[in-house]
Order: C-alpha cells, then sequence, then structure tokens
C-alpha cells in the first residue's frame, strides 16, 4: 500500500495483515551545485524501487512518505527525527521497519536505528539505458522482495 488516500483506507480497513512498513530515507542539498543532477537521479531511483517493492509485497507492505533530510545535516540529529516517526509507527501493529536509501552514511549508525537498514549502493548512472536501468532495479527488487520475506519467516 502507498501513501495516498485510497490505499490509506484500505490500510485502515485490514491493518491487521500489514505489518511491515518501508521508509525511504531520502538525501536533499542545493548547496552543492554539482551533486544536484546525481542526487536528483538517484532520488528518482529509489522511488522506482520502493515503488517496484511495494507492487511486490502489496497486502503486507506499507510505503510510508519519504524521510527527506539535509545532505549535510548530523546524522545523529536526523536519528532523533528518525525515532519520532519510528515511534508514532510503533503505535499500529508493524512488527517490521524498513528503512531503504542510497546514502551509505546511515551504514554508520545502522545499530542505533529502531528498524532494519537496506543500503541499495548507487549501481545505475544516468548514461545507462532506461532498459538497463529498469533490469537492475527489478534485479534489486527480487533480492530485497526475499530478505524482507526472510524476515517474516523469522
Amino acid at each position: 500500500m502507498k501513501w495516498i488516500k485510497q490505499d490509506l483506507q484500505q490500510y485502515v480497513q485490514a491493518k491487521e495483515y500489514v505489518d511491515t512498513i518501508i521508509i525511504p530515507l531520502l538525501p536533499f542539498q542545493l548547496s552543492n551545485d554539482s551533486n544536484l543532477e546525481k542526487d536528483a537521479f538517484q532520488s528518482e531511483i529509489l522511488s522506482v524501487f520502493n515503488r517496484e517493492l511495494e507492487k511486490e509485497l502489496t497486502g503486507r507492505v506499507l510505503l510510508a512518505p519519504n524521510f527527506h533530510y539535509l545532505t549535510s545535516a548530523d546524522k545523529e540529529a536526523e536519528m532523533e527525527r528518525v525515532h519520532t516517526w519510528v515511534e508514532d509507527i510503533q503505535t499500529q501493529p508493524f512488527h517490521h521497519v524498513f528503512f531503504v536509501t542510497s546514502d551509505s552514511g546511515w551504514k554508520k549508525v545502522e545499530q542505533s536505528l529502531q528498524g532494519s537498514l537496506i543500503w541499495l549502493p548507487a549501481t545505475a548512472t544516468e548514461s545507462m539505458k532506461a532498459s538497463d536501468i529498469q533490469s537492475v532495479i527489478r534485479s534489486q527488487v527480487k533480492e530485497v522482495t526475499e530478505l524482507i520475506r526472510s524476515y517474516w519467516k523469522g
């Protein structure tokens, strides 16, 4: 289920079956012109990945709104913001919280997250053909789907 009115209406009716939430962690900055296009491209790729992942796991997963943060921000401060999100999420029957990002900086604070981090290295580049990008995303979605399902079995 996506963070849209129709899906959220369904979520309210079936929340006992939706035990997993996915929170995209997306960096944002305007201060470094040389990285703007790269950052925007990675954000687009991550958005496509998350939509495809949600589609693959429909019925058991809620895709939360994007958690945006400044690239230059202190990760510890951002952790506090993430914790407030998780505290609110824990008022619902979610048993699994996954954070999805392409920012390797989150790996350093992964142990402090109240959930599981899925780090996707930036494998798609702007010079790749659209079909190649789709192929990379499909492959990543397949692997991450298997990972999430392993949490459900565990």
